[in-house]
């Protein structure tokens, strides 16, 4: 069987932990902070586990994660 391509686009996006989760940044902190509250930016900062709707879809862009 030949090789799988893995989507360039996702590879720089996702990255996988050690259990094998699916790990994405969250969205909402690259332009207007000045109106979002510390606090809701140190959350925007930590990295967030793909959901499991979407986690069939990200390891089909993704084969050898």
């Amino acid at each position: 069987m030949p090789k799988l391509k893995s989507s360039s686009t996702a590879k720089k996006r996702f990255k996988s932990t050690g259990t094998g989760k699916i790990r994405r940044r969250k969205a909402y902190l690259r332009h207007i902070l000045v109106n979002k509250t510390r606090k809701q930016k140190r959350r925007l900062g930590k990295p967030a586990i793909i959901d499991s709707a979407n986690e069939k879809a990200i390891r089909r862009l993704l084969p050898y994660l």
